[in-house]
């Protein structure tokens, strides 16, 4: 574990240097599409003769790599809290029902229309699939993901009340198709369909499970802070509240990703303006800050390497359109339209909708996903479509997400990107930036 460790921090490094050195592009898209180039450049020079053994060398290292585990088991909780870390609550409580509507009935609406869409569309470009599978697909693809989503929003420009309903979604929107995906599969496995009422019990219990457990560990990490004045407990006591509440969530059956978005959003409220003391709020910030970029540029080399062990068919490139399509469809029907429609109660910039649309990234956690469906329901059709529309979200929409949003929200709502407020600036509210001038223990 120490050299696969070693491996993918060197060459994760080495990729971000060139891609920060020649290239420019934003760490995330830049380090995965190099790891992309990088292993179809393998398998272009294995094929031709050249260099042999570095494509076994590469296939082994990532197939010694359980990546479902490492995401959802080990990266997830880490960056879903330092995503959640510096949002502000106050604000996000003025969307709280336009992103609960986003998170659960978008996501519910967009498994069923990418599955029945996908389910009646394949058989033109000579694939079938069971309705079942396509819609453990639109299950796993439905969900933004938090960790692109919230990476690439940073230099993308938007109004802010955009990117935070864009963000505010993707933070739970994961939950909940976790727990879709998680009840497909197990009607997969068992072939009984569940009623609507065991449904609804199971998706009370992950997700309402998981966010009272990140409230409760988010207060009493607050109440710990609040009573020293340390930094380095202090930033010791996050991380373990995020490692020890992501184990407690698995033994609990609950949604350990809801629960460290929970508890990210209580503790970068109330904890940093209430619990900490400046120097503390800096180190707090400054830590997992670097935990972000690191785990991030980690992960997006992983997905870029994972191309190594994807089998696409010689009639691939029917489906992986149709997949692409369906799932951008799928995201104008259930999202953009929406609030296309009703532009008074989601209080949105004009041309919103285009930017919520396009803005919805796919990333590591439907690859994860994909990768842990067993055989016997699919997997090997479902992980190059899921792999596909990955690879197209982040590349071909995180690149032109900022032309969307110049072309598409009213420039007058617009706030260029260098002028917005950095979490410690004392533009924002205390909740969220401001030190406090009362703190006990400091």
């Amino acid at each position: 574990m120490l050299d696969i460790a070693a491996i993918c921090l060197v060459v994760t490094a080495l990729l971000a240097y060139l891609n920060q050195r020649f290239v420019g592009l934003p760490t995330t898209i830049g380090v995965m599409a190099a790891a992309l180039l990088l292993s179809v450049a393998l398998i272009g020079v294995d094929l031709l003769g050249w260099l042999p053994g570095l494509r076994d060398f590469e296939a082994s290292l990532m197939a010694s790599i359980d990546f479902s585990d490492v995401l959802l088991q080990g990266m997830l909780s880490l960056l879903l809290f330092a995503g959640a870390l510096h949002i502000d609550l106050s604000e996000l409580r003025r969307y709280r029902w336009q992103i609960t509507a986003l998170a659960v009935g978008g996501t519910l609406l967009s498994t069923l229309v990418v599955g029945i869409a996908l389910w009646a569309v394949l058989p033109l470009v000579d694939w079938e699939l069971p309705l079942l599978t396509c819609l453990l697909f639109g299950a796993l693809i439905s969900p933004t993901d938090p960790i692109a989503v919230l990476g690439i929003l940073k230099s993308a420009g938007a109004p802010r009340d955009v990117e935070l309903v864009i963000a505010g979604e993707s933070l739970f929107n994961d939950g909940v198709g976790v727990v879709i995906f998680a009840l497909l599969l197990g009607i997969a496995a068992s072939g009984s369909v569940p009623t609507a009422g065991e449904a609804a019990v199971l998706l009370l219990h992950e997700a309402g499970g998981g966010l009272a457990l990140g409230l409760a560990l988010g207060w009493a990490t607050f109440v710990l802070l609040r009573s020293i004045d340390h930094y380095q407990v202090e930033v010791l006591l996050t991380l373990a509240m995020v490692a020890g509440g992501s184990s407690l969530a698995a033994h609990l059956h609950v949604s350990a990703p809801l629960a460290m978005v929970a508890a990210g959003l209580v503790v970068g409220n109330h904890g940093r303006a209430l619990g900490m003391s400046d120097n503390t709020r800096h180190h707090v910030d400054l830590f997992w800050e670097l935990i972000d970029e690191i785990l991030n540029a980690v992960l997006f080399v992983l997905i870029g390497m994972e191309v190594i062990l994807i089998s696409f068919g010689p009639d691939s490139a029917g489906a992986v359109a149709v997949a692409i399509a369906v799932t951008l469809l799928a995201r104008g029907i259930t999202v953009g339209l929406p609030v296309a429609l009703a532009p008074r109660w989601f209080k949105l910039p004009g041309g919103s909708a285009w930017v919520l649309t396009w803005g919805g990234l796919r990333g590591g956690i439907s690859v994860a996903l994909a990768l842990s469906v067993p055989e016997s329901a699919g997997r090997e059709l479902l992980v190059p479509l899921t792999y596909a529309v990955v690879v197209f979200s982040v590349l071909v929409q995180g690149l032109s997400i900022r032309k969307v949003v110049k072309a598409s929200v009213c420039q007058s709502a617009l706030e260029p990107a260098g002028e917005r407020a950095s979490p410690n600036d004392p533009g924002l509210p205390a909740a969220a930036g401001q030190p406090s001038s009362h703190r006990s223990g400091s």
